[in-house]
C-alpha cells in the first residue's frame, strides 16, 4: 500500500483534529502530544461526519475523542466506542514525513 500526503502537520492544531478526504471517505486525523491518529470521521450514532471536531483526552488509560454531538468516546488506537460495545470506527495508519502528514488507506 502506498502512503498519500493528506495535509501539512501545521494544519492540525496540537491536541485537536482535522478532517481530510481520501476518495469518497472522510477521515479524522488527530495530533495528540507527539502522536498522530487517523480514524473514521463518520459518527454512526448520529449519522454525521463530525468526529474531527471532538475533544481529545484520556479515559481509563486510553487516548480517546469525545464525539461532539452525543459525547460517546472513541479510542483513537482501536476505534472502539467506550460506551457502546457494538460500535467501532475504522482506524488507519498515519505518519509524519517532514512537515507532511501521510495516510495509508485501503
Amino acid at each position: 500500500m502506498n502512503w498519500t500526503t493528506v495535509c501539512e502537520l501545521d494544519d492540525i492544531l496540537p491536541n485537536a483534529g482535522a478532517a481530510v478526504r481520501v476518495g469518497d471517505r472522510q477521515i479524522a486525523i488527530f495530533r495528540v502530544e507527539d502522536e498522530l491518529y487517523a480514524i473514521d470521521n463518520f459518527d454512526p450514532l448520529c449519522n454525521a461526519n463530525i468526529i474531527a471536531r471532538g475533544i481529545v483526552g484520556c479515559l481509563n488509560g486510553a487516548t480517546v475523542v469525545a464525539s461532539p454531538l452525543y459525547k460517546q468516546h472513541f479510542c483513537l488506537n482501536s476505534g472502539q466506542c467506550i460506551e457502546e460495545d457494538d460500535v467501532k470506527l475504522s482506524v488507519f495508519k498515519v505518519r509524519s514525513n517532514g512537515d507532511s502528514v501521510e495516510l495509508q488507506a485501503a
